[in-house]
């Protein structure tokens, strides 16, 4: 139970910094160079998924891999987290009509635990 908490913990760094590279991103495209929001959320979040593999990589889940399958797999899984994403950004954006950023900004705390479950059950089993 305490590697568990520990890694959630470790998780929540992780993923705080991919958030950060995805939020920017968000915002850089979608406001000051006025990309529609599920373009930019697309763009965004395939750039953070990297960044989270990498941060992941660094901090927490070091197993050794083969780099592209790893990749691969982060990538095949992410795709249900991508459309998790948008999903949760349409239904904000166009049913609620939220703030685009505020809306992201809800899509990724869903998305968060889908990622870190997968990873940490199916991509490194620890």
């Amino acid at each position: 139970m305490k590697k568990n908490i520990r890694q959630f913990m470790i998780y929540l760094v992780v993923g705080g910094l991919a958030t950060l590279v995805e939020w920017g991103l968000f915002w850089l495209l979608n406001k000051p160079l006025s990309m529609d929001y599920r373009i930019a959320t697309t763009i965004a979040y395939a750039l953070s998924t990297l960044a989270n593999w990498f941060f992941g990589k660094v901090l927490l889940f070091k197993e050794k891999q083969n780099i592209w399958k790893e990749l691969g797999s982060i990538y095949l899984t992410s795709l249900i987290g991508w459309g998790m994403n948008l999903l949760i950004m349409w239904i904000a954006v166009q049913k609620l009509a939220l703030p685009e950023m505020l809306s992201k900004m809800g899509a990724t705390a869903i998305v968060f635990f889908w990622n870190f479950l997968v990873r940490k059950l199916l991509i490194y089993r620890v």
